[in-house]
């Protein structure tokens, strides 16, 4: 049961989610613009939850996508709307500050 809901929502494996950043990934905080405002990841892009699905143009023709937000929840959430809409690059890189270490290594 732990291993479930760890893979639902951490971010798993920091080696992929490193070298999709360093192939350029899209990154979107899916936080509110609150909690974007307050602080997040160079380079990242907010896109909250609630706004994926009338922003999918936004994520056309992306080779890596990186979502992202407080805990994981989220970004889980937002993962799983981009795939349902056809994108399969997605990879949820769990809490904003996981993803924060590893764009600032």
């Amino acid at each position: 049961m732990f291993s479930i809901l760890k893979n639902l929502f951490t971010a798993g494996d920091n080696n992929q989610l490193a070298e999709a950043i360093k192939e350029g990934a899209f990154l979107v905080d899916v936080r509110t613009a609150s909690e974007f405002s307050a602080g997040s990841v160079p380079g990242a892009v907010n896109i909250p939850l609630d706004k994926i699905d009338s922003r999918l143009s936004a994520f056309k023709n992306r080779k890596n996508i990186v979502v992202f937000c407080q805990s994981g929840g989220r970004s889980s959430q937002a993962k799983r709307i981009l795939e349902q809409n056809g994108y399969q690059q997605v990879i949820n890189g769990g809490g904003w500050q996981n993803v924060y270490r590893v764009v600032t290594a």
